[in-house]
């Protein structure tokens, strides 16, 4: 027989706030047992990256040379890639996983036996403009030289000179883990015959000096379709999908193209600027590793050059507009549920969230793209936007994996996706599983353990 109900008032009221009580130790300790089991790490710089980056440059007799150096490094944001999680600026070591194994940065400090403070000039340039490495041999696309091959001589030589004013680091990174005969560096051969040739930048006469800037920016040093291009089955970048989006290292690197719906289409010209400058404007915030490329790179150029990227991101017509299969009603339904229950306090019950803090969802262009690998890697995973000089504060999503399953993560993303005008694919929980095996999250506890 059930235990009896209280008949009196106030005992109902007090047994209720014990059994509300009683389920919020509950889920505090549930919550605190997953995250002891899976800990979502926010690596912090390592002390004076953005000092190294900024700070004044003494005068000397190559003052000018490693001023000039040090911005054309920030343009190429060279320091995301060779500064690995807790190890120093520029010194390598960052696994950067690609879907033929893992690749780590090299050590670009003046060391002179795992760095480049032996290298000469001309060695250096030869990085750059044709993959070839002093010490390593033939370098894999990972190291984007078919972008930085457009680097001018002069260019390469002020790189060359503000690296080696780094602090020698006498570091030398693990041995990349490629299976067999990728392993053997002699097969880019290959793929350099297939894929790249050497060449400079060549300026459209048809367009403004401003526009071919940021041509020069955006195809070359700032090689932004090594993310947000799709890749062929030899990781050569898709000339006819250039900057319409692609998967990169388990998150989507959204379309970069006028889409209304998927790209910047509505986003104005100052809308671009504020993003590219401070990692937030009033339709998103910058996170992953497009937060790194704005706290290191964009966030730190001159608003010559912004206006110059952005004059160029605009003038890129629209992908084709994909075609796109709508969720079940059962799944809107659950997915409004979670999203009432989990996603408002911040995002607000229309989704109209609270701009430059947390992004309206709304003609949301992360949420629409045509792959949901991104929404999902972040509803899993969490996110912190970038900061920067003009935001030093940053905003943090936190991680769902604990709390939602996969069938839920599935229906919300769904939800989002097709919801104030939203249109896009469905999300399948094995999508969703898939994604949470890469970023080996558990299941929530007491859920497939």
């Amino acid at each position: 027989m059930s235990a009896a109900w209280p008949r009196s008032r106030g005992k109902r009221v007090l047994l209720v706030i014990a059994i509300l009580v009683a389920l919020l130790i509950a889920a505090s300790v549930g919550s605190w047992l997953w995250f002891k089991l899976n800990p979502v790490e926010i690596v912090e710089p390592p002390p004076g990256v953005l000092a190294l980056l900024t700070q004044p440059i003494p005068d000397g007799p190559i003052a000018d040379l490693v001023r000039r150096g040090r911005y054309l490094t920030i343009a190429g944001d060279c320091m995301s890639c060779h500064t690995r999680a807790g190890g120093q600026p520029f010194a390598g070591g960052l696994g950067l996983q690609t879907p033929f194994g893992t690749i780590y940065s090299s050590n670009i400090t003046g060391d002179g036996d795992y760095g480049i403070g032996g290298w000469t000039p001309a060695q250096f340039y030869r990085v750059l403009h044709d993959g070839r490495s002093k010490t390593l041999g033939r370098l894999y696309p990972a190291m984007p030289y078919p972008h930085f091959t457009v680097v001018s001589r002069a260019d390469s030589d002020a790189m060359l000179a503000f690296l080696k004013s780094v602090p020698a680091e006498h570091y030398n990174p693990p041995a990349n883990r490629l299976p067999f005969p990728l392993d053997i560096r002699l097969v880019m051969i290959g793929w350099n015959l297939l894929n790249f040739s050497p060449h400079g930048f060549k300026a459209d006469p048809r367009q403004s000096a401003e526009w071919n800037r940021g041509a020069y920016l955006v195809r070359g040093p700032g090689h932004c379709g090594a993310c947000h291009t799709q890749k062929t089955v030899l990781g050569a970048e898709k000339s006819d999908k250039a900057l319409q989006g692609a998967v990169i290292e388990n998150r989507f690197a959204p379309d970069l193209t006028g889409n209304p719906r998927t790209g910047l289409g509505r986003w104005s010209a100052a809308d671009i600027f504020e993003y590219l400058r401070t990692g937030r404007n009033q339709h998103a915030g910058a996170v992953g590793q497009m937060a790194e490329v704005v706290t290191y790179s964009t966030s730190l150029l001159s608003d010559a050059d912004l206006n110059a990227i952005v004059t160029y991101l605009k003038s890129l017509p629209a992908s084709p507009d994909t075609a796109s299969g709508a969720p079940s009603a059962a799944a809107m339904r659950a997915g409004h549920a979670i999203f009432f229950d989990a996603c408002t306090a911040c995002h607000l019950v229309e989704a109209k969230g609270q701009p430059r803090m947390f992004p309206p969802l709304g003609g949301s262009a992360v949420a629409q793209q045509r792959d949901p690998t991104g929404l999902i890697g972040l509803i899993l995973g969490g996110g912190r936007t970038a900061p920067t000089l003009a935001r030093p504060s940053f905003q943090t999503m936190p991680s769902f994996a604990w709390k939602l399953d996969d069938q839920q993560i599935a229906d919300v993303a769904s939800y989002v996706r097709n919801s104030w005008g939203n249109r896009a694919s469905p999300v399948s929980a094995k999508q969703v599983a898939t994604i949470r095996s890469k970023l080996d999250l558990r299941q929530p506890l007491g859920r497939g353990d």
